[in-house]
């Protein structure tokens, strides 16, 4: 991929590590909606969930069918294990994952303080290749390969990892700035010269503990593409992740569209359409139970809020006084309607008339009774898996795919 002149993707994490941050979570309904939004926002590939926890396998399936049936297409699904070859096996074995990024840690700090002795730097180097060597045999079509803490890991070291995992059959090298220890100098000459020197695509994987996920981001991309590779930024919707977070979704499209160091010097993929911004992060900010802060770039309250008298002034005669890029490019400039009157909602206790009402209002028709009471069987099912109310996408997608919404509502917990 890349051709002649290397680009930059976007691979979204939200599904992943945005999902493991602490206090926060999303259903499984709620991570299937996600898929669609950034499929129709052209984001080339979703890190989607944990092909090797049993709870995510149904969802992983059913998302995967509605890859195979085009309803989640292009997008790239992809899973998220350990780099050691029992992972693989079980990922390959309880799911139908074709695409998988494999994890592990190779700074001195993680090999001594985390694993305590377990691993030895050689080890590690074995251990994952043999991952690398299983997922590729057992037919998975993209191969990631993460160093965790690379930002902390020995140059020379970081160099061996990479050319061991493009020998094994890898695709790309994931550079984890796992603490966010990096700025943007250091991580443009790590990731140019490591680029040069294994000549593999590079996944930029930035955490935002000082505030500089999105800079590091870019900084990292140019790199990679100096070098003449392809690079995947790996973001989450809203900058939700570990701690402060990762790289920002919307802030990356942003920089990379209208910065001054970036835009019509280097290539995003032309699939990306920045107009679906609003709407992803909206729902992602629902879903989540996360207010968007009112200075969030592109989508905050007060983006496009001018109150000094000189700011008013200028902007008015050409918002390209003091604005950057126009609201509509963000997907914003609807008036959004508040219903202030009688309301009658779908929920976990709802009756057939109601729920009659609220489909009647998004103009869905059923083909008889019986059809509309198992749909609506699976929306008091899915009020009861959100704990909230549901969306009229997500309405709409229970009534279009109930088997696959079944799947998705389906969990066995059980030991072996």
């Amino acid at each position: 991929m890349g051709g002649n002149t290397p680009k930059i993707y976007i691979l979204d994490v939200t599904n992943r590590d945005g999902v493991q941050t602490a206090k926060l979570s999303l259903a499984k309904l709620e991570k299937t909606m996600v898929n669609i939004y950034l499929n129709q926002m052209g984001i080339h590939q979703s890190e989607f969930g944990f092909p090797v926890t049993r709870h995510e396998v149904n969802y992983i399936n059913a998302n995967l069918e509605l890859a195979e049936m085009g309803v989640l297409s292009p997008i790239i699904l992809s899973g998220w294990v350990r780099a050691i070859p029992q992972d693989v096996e079980v990922a390959c074995s309880q799911t139908n994952v074709k695409h998988l990024n494999l994890s592990i840690s190779t700074s001195r700090q993680m090999i001594e303080s985390k694993f305590k002795g377990k691993y030895t730097k050689d080890d590690i180097l074995r251990i994952m290749s043999e991952a690398v060597k299983v997922a590729r045999a057992k037919g998975i079509q993209t191969i990631g390969v993460n160093a965790e803490d690379a930002s902390r890991t020995d140059d020379d070291y970081l160099y061996q990892f990479a050319k061991y995992a493009k020998d094994a059959g890898a695709d790309r090298l994931r550079y984890c700035d796992t603490v966010g220890y990096d700025e943007p100098s250091t991580i443009y000459r790590r990731i140019y010269e490591l680029a040069k020197k294994v000549n593999m695509a590079i996944e930029v994987h930035c955490h935002n503990d000082l505030g500089l996920a999105v800079a590091n981001s870019i900084a990292g991309a140019r790199g990679a593409n100096d070098a003449g590779v392809d690079a995947y930024i790996n973001t989450t919707i809203n900058g939700v992740g570990e701690r402060a977070g990762n790289a920002d979704l919307v802030s990356v499209i942003l920089a990379l569209k209208y910065s001054s160091g970036t835009a019509g010097k280097y290539i995003l993929d032309e699939n990306v359409k920045l107009n679906m911004a609003w709407k992803i992060c909206k729902y992602a900010s629902y879903a989540f139970g996360i207010p968007i802060p009112i200075n969030q770039p592109g989508v905050g309250a007060n983006m496009y809020a001018h109150e000094s008298g000189i700011h008013a002034d200028g902007a008015l005669k050409d918002w390209r006084n003091y604005e950057l890029y126009h609201y509509e490019d963000i997907g914003r400039g609807e008036p959004e309607i508040i219903e202030t009157g009688r309301q009658i909602v779908v929920g976990e206790y709802s009756g057939i008339k109601g729920f009659r009402n609220v489909y009647d209002k998004l103009e869905i028709e059923f083909k008889d009774e019986e059809e509309a009471r198992r749909i609506l069987e699976l929306v008091r099912y899915a009020n009861v898996h959100k704990q909230k109310p549901l969306t009229e996408d997500e309405l709409r997608f229970i009534a279009q795919y109930p088997e696959i919404v079944r799947k998705i509502l389906t969990m066995t917990p059980g030991g072996q």
